[in-house]
């Protein structure tokens, strides 16, 4: 068994985690992929602003494709939580159950989860598949035009989200998720005059109605074509905060323009670090990471693929 130490450990399979994974392969550095399963990529039912795709593509399929993609040039996911990583001497040590890794460098592609409306299980999973949910408007504005839409949150973040969505249709409604709306005067003044609708809350648990969403509250229940919860998202960066790691108010990772973050070694990409969340940028960051991560590496030991006598000395033979 090879105990030396990885090249690079990413954690987590999203876009971001396998596009670092194909590029780092193809370098030939010897990296392990570890992935808990979570993938928000996978929750999308349909993108249609992925280049590349006419008529879309699922997010679960194109993780797929993915996966295929990276399994060409030896790449495996292994199926794990990361449950923690400490930095032993020169390299970093991550644990998963029973199972360690040992590696020079990690990629960090750990995304984030979104905090969901009050809204059953299994209510949720139909509601996104058929639509009738959505959680990105950059990503699915476009597929909610002339809809009537809901927005559930408040605050500057429901403002921003009530405002961009506006820009898709003409019916747009706020509503708060807890109680009153908590909105400062020139917000509301600004959801005025776009024709935004100022609805308080709290939104009792959502449910499906035919072809529509409902949102019960204390006034009435309305009924929406989609509904967007603004309502944040939880940064799963849990890993590099514990070794120090710089990161701003919310938990989203500080990088450079090259992926690195404040403790040397270690890099993020993807959703995880503040950017547009979009799979298109996380893809880039992947790849700015993973060269990034090669070249670094190469600095302190240079990078030579292993070849046998054999194979060189074939190489040189004449003709």
């Amino acid at each position: 068994m090879d105990t030396r130490p990885l090249d690079c450990l990413i954690i987590g399979a999203g876009p971001a985690g396998l596009t670092a994974a194909i590029y780092l392969a193809r370098f030939h550095l010897r990296i392990a992929l570890v992935d808990a399963g979570h993938s928000r990529a996978a929750l999308i039912p349909r993108t249609h602003n992925h280049a590349g795709y006419p008529g879309g593509i699922a997010g679960e399929a194109l993780l797929r494709l993915m996966r295929e993609q990276a399994g060409e040039f030896g790449v495996r996911v292994e199926r794990g939580l990361i449950e923690q990583l400490v930095r032993q001497g020169e390299h970093f040590l991550a644990v998963a159950g029973d199972r360690q890794w040992q590696a020079r460098t990690v990629l960090l592609a750990t995304g984030v989860v979104n905090n969901r409306p009050p809204m059953a299980p299994e209510v949720h999973h139909e509601a996104l598949r058929r639509g009738l949910l959505r959680y990105c408007p950059v990503c699915d504005g476009y597929e909610a035009s002339d809809q009537r839409i809901a927005v559930i949150g408040t605050g500057e973040h429901g403002h921003n989200e009530a405002l961009f969505l506006r820009g898709f249709s003409a019916e747009v409604t706020l509503i708060a998720p807890e109680g009153q709306h908590g909105i400062a005067d020139g917000h509301r003044e600004a959801l005025t005059q776009a024709g935004v609708a100022l609805v308080d809350g709290p939104c009792q648990p959502l449910r499906i109605a035919g072809d529509t969403i409902v949102v019960p509250t204390p006034a009435d229940e309305l009924a929406f074509d989609t509904v967007y919860p603004a309502l944040g998202s939880i940064i799963r960066s849990d890993l590099a905060l514990s070794l120090g790691v710089k990161a701003n108010d919310e938990g989203c990772i500080e990088i450079d323009p090259h992926q690195r973050t404040s403790v040397a070694g270690l890099y993020a990409a993807g959703d995880v670090t503040r950017g547009l969340d979009q799979i298109s940028h996380a893809m880039g960051q992947a790849g700015v990471a993973a060269t990034a991560i090669r070249n670094d590496l190469a600095k302190s030991q240079p990078i030579l693929r292993e070849r046998s006598l054999q194979g060189a000395q074939a190489t040189m033979r004449p003709g």
